[in-house]
């Protein structure tokens, strides 16, 4: 069963407002991570708050008493309810997610990139309110699942990300491309700072209710701005049917068709580089703050926030890092230099016993997100114009399957690995990137200058 969708029309409707202004795709990243980030830990925390009303369990955990708590089966019961419900909207999200961000990203390479713009800015704007009616009516937390669900029809972040580093391909030069790359990553990093550091004081002054409706007019901003203020960046969208093989087949052909030569190949092990470094990067970030609460650090929640700015941190250091390294060294070498210092911060992490060594840990980590952006710079140019969309809406997927390859890696790993190595999920972490420090050299030697190769236009 086919359908045609056509926005031609309603694309000619808004590009006289849209030639008044034309902005970046930079905002539009800015807000959804903020809204996103805003509610990730309120969701949680609200799921542990709903279980534990429930189940008349009012347990807190005290500072003297770290490592030495006996088990509570009331506690342990709230943590697995509220575990297992994270999970099934996580799971709800990446499969609903894997089918239609590939599917919209693809249709973007025709259509142009404001239209999955729109869209996944209305899949978010529809989850926050799915979220609201629950808080604010004590719904059933399965509803939780439904908002997941019904963002990931409408393309979901990853959609919204697809689209966003498809653009920046769209009008980048090859020279300047890393850097767009990077600022547009270090927008999801401060806007995540800056949500983390809101929507903590906000609960506990306010409760839940109040920064979700935030989260819900950031959305209604960043929907006007994606519709009337955001310049396409395809110069000829055209009509196309969005529910066809052909949009899926080409993403297929990214990895399965072998021209030009060797490109598709170097396509595959970027993406497999990306893949490794994603999951490390997202499974260390998992168990670091459980690693910070337990012995024998013991850190209070000062110093965790403290730890989590450090963190995030690093999204600006390294994009001030890359630009200043691209002035003499090759995009290759900067994220060469990135994965060395990721991998000795992980090895400094594995071993501290003090808070100044793990503080060290995060110092040593100030570069190490160089390495993505370089990646993603180095496969949009081994593709024609036509791919981008195709290319970044699978980058999102590796992304997403990335991050839940982590959460259950490191996350079994930590506990079961206490008895006789408390760092060793870290110390994997560092062995791991030692696969994409491989791939990202072997293939720079194969084919050392594959973006100065032009490829024709996909018909």
């Amino acid at each position: 069963m086919e359908g045609r969708v056509s926005p031609a029309g309603s694309s000619h409707s808004i590009s006289a407002a849209a030639v008044l202004f034309r902005g970046p795709v930079e905002p539009v990243v800015f807000l959804a991570n903020f809204a996103l980030v805003l509610q990730g830990p309120l969701t949680t925390q609200y799921l542990w708050h709903r279980f534990s009303t429930e189940l008349g369990y009012n347990g807190t955990r005290h500072r003297g008493n770290c490592g030495n708590q006996s088990a509570d089966p009331i506690m342990q019961e709230v943590e697995t309810l509220t575990s297992h419900w994270t999970l099934y909207m996580n799971l709800g999200g990446f499969l609903v997610g894997l089918f239609w961000s590939t599917l919209l990203g693809a249709w973007s390479d025709c259509v142009g990139r404001r239209p999955l713009l729109v869209l996944s800015s209305l899949g978010l704007l529809l989850q926050v309110v799915v979220y609201i009616f629950v808080v604010q009516l004590q719904l059933h937390v399965g509803f939780f699942v439904l908002g997941r669900v019904l963002c990931a029809l409408l393309g979901d972040f990853n959609g919204l990300l697809a689209a966003s580093f498809a653009s920046v391909a769209d009008v980048s030069s090859n020279h300047s491309r890393t850097f767009r790359m990077a600022l547009l990553e270090a927008c999801i990093g401060v806007a995540g700072t800056l949500a983390s550091l809101l929507g903590g004081h906000w609960l506990r002054a306010q409760g839940y209710a109040n920064p979700f409706w935030l989260a819900l007019a950031l959305l209604i901003v960043m929907t006007l701005y994606a519709a009337f203020c955001f310049g396409e960046t395809v110069k000829e969208p055209k009509s196309a049917r969005l529910f066809t093989l052909h949009h899926h087949q080409a993403i297929v052909n990214l990895y399965a068709v072998a021209a030009p030569e060797k490109s598709r190949k170097h396509i595959a092990l970027y993406s497999l580089a990306i893949f490794v470094v994603i999951t490390v990067h997202f499974g260390a970030q998992d168990i670091l703050t459980l690693y910070e609460l337990s012995t024998p650090l013991c850190w209070d929640s000062k110093l965790v926030g403290y730890g989590s700015a450090a963190q995030h941190l690093t999204y600006l250091t390294s994009l001030v890092g890359l630009k200043l390294m691209q002035y003499c060294l090759a995009d290759t070498w900067v994220a060469e230099i990135g994965l060395s210092f990721n991998i000795l911060g992980m090895v400094v992490f594995a071993f501290a016993t003090t808070t100044p060594l793990m503080f060290t840990g995060y110092g040593l980590l100030f570069l190490s997100l160089v390495t993505t952006p370089v990646i993603r710079a180095k496969l949009s140019k081994l593709v024609s114009k036509s791919e981008q969309g195709a290319l970044f809406s699978s980058v999102a997927c590796v992304n997403s399957l990335a991050m839940l390859m982590a959460s259950g890696i490191f996350n079994s790993l930590y506990p079961a690995t206490l008895n006789f190595m408390k760092g060793f999920p870290f110390l994997l972490g560092a062995g791991l990137l030692f696969i994409p420090a491989i791939l990202i050299g072997v293939l720079e030697k194969a084919n050392p200058h594959p973006e100065f190769q032009q490829f024709p236009q996909s018909s």
